[in-house]
């Protein structure tokens, strides 16, 4: 792979599709009619038991883990409960929980990597999904109105990010666990394709090789049914979760008539149920629903209006006391964090999740 030259750099907004401008501070307050259709009063509820969650299990360093103030993958848990709570409306300079989100934006930059590019540590020997969601997270703060001198240190940390996802590509398009260019597999490579578009959108510098590779991988992994191999050039049954995610990517890449999206997107709302962890990826449903509620979100319509109608009112069930939900095998932050980013769809305030 070749280096990060500035030579060879372009924004890759347009490889992205159209970019997404970030709520106003005054749309932050005002959700509008939309969102209160969408979420009645017990879903509000369920949104701020959950949001309280996040805020009484936060650590004193600004971090989660998967199962809140315990468990595993620090970075990648601070990145998503980070998402939600920029989701709920707050940001590093205004809102309710601005200072939990500062502490997390804190905790994300104090583990960017400066020399390597990395965003986090080994997490689990799976760094790279951290390295994914931190990019995101970061892209979405970045930006904001604000301190000059944050905007600079996420700045740094995201051009950092990004020269490292381009360096450990493989020669198919896709990334690993870990940051190597020898291997791949698709639910890194989705992770880091929307980490990527986020900092496209953001005005950070991403070669448009690097996605047009990246979209290539997800091409070669397709299946005869529609749906989404876990790794591209060796044979395997398709995968239910990495096909929504995969969905989602291609979205975002402004692939909207697209036959391999088409076919996928079938593939996904054949296999994946919104009443109950079937195939909806068994021990991966709140993964599976945390794309394919995206994608549904995007093209909107009555079939959104089912659709959400249907996980809103799965979610509010399954949802714990404490105001977590037990998501899949990973934990109760992680599964928080997954279910606040779908109920706060209608919401609209991620600028990477705006339509």
């Amino acid at each position: 792979m070749r280096p990060l030259l500035l030579s060879a750099l372009c924004l890759a907004v347009l490889s992205f599709g159209p970019r997404a401008n970030g709520p106003t501070a005054e749309a932050q307050k005002e959700r509008g009619p939309s969102a209160d259709l969408d979420l009645p009063p017990e879903a509000q509820q369920a949104v701020e038991a959950g949001i309280s969650f996040l805020i009484r299990t936060q650590n004193p360093d600004g971090s989660w883990l998967s199962d809140g103030s315990t468990g595993r993958y620090p970075t990648a848990i601070t990145a998503l409960a980070g998402l939600a709570l920029l989701a709920n409306g707050s940001t590093c300079y205004s809102g309710k929980h601005t200072t939990n989100v500062r502490a997390a934006v804190e905790y994300i930059l104090q583990h960017a990597d400066a020399d390597t590019g990395l965003i986090g540590g080994q997490e689990a020997g799976r760094p790279m999904f951290g390295h994914g969601f931190a990019m995101l997270f970061l892209a979405q703060v970045y930006g904001s109105e604000g301190e000059p001198a944050l905007q600079r240190r996420i700045r740094a940390a995201l051009v950092n990010a990004v020269g490292l996802t381009v360096r450990t590509q493989s020669e198919r398009g896709g990334w690993f666990y870990t940051p190597t260019s020898s291997e791949d597999e698709g639910a890194v490579t989705i992770t880091q394709m929307q980490g990527l578009r986020a900092c496209a959108n953001a005005g950070i510098a991403v070669p448009s090789g690097t996605v047009k590779r990246a979209l290539g991988y997800i091409r070669q992994s397709a299946n005869p049914d529609g749906g989404i191999a876990y790794r591209a050039g060796v044979a395997g049954p398709s995968r239910s979760g990495i096909t929504c995610a995969a969905v989602a990517t291609m979205y975002a890449a402004g692939l909207y008539e697209d036959e391999l999206v088409e076919n996928a997107f079938r593939y996904a709302t054949e296999n994946v149920s919104v009443v109950a962890p079937s195939r909806a990826g068994g021990t991966h449903f709140f993964y599976s629903h945390l794309y394919l509620s995206q994608v549904v979100y995007f093209r909107g319509g009555r079939q959104w209006e089912e659709y959400f109608r249907g996980i809103r009112n799965w979610l509010l069930e399954a949802q714990n006391e404490d105001g977590s939900w037990s998501g899949d095998y990973i934990g109760r932050a992680y599964g928080a964090a997954c279910a606040l980013l779908i109920l706060q769809l209608p919401y609209n305030n991620l600028p990477v999740l705006q339509r």
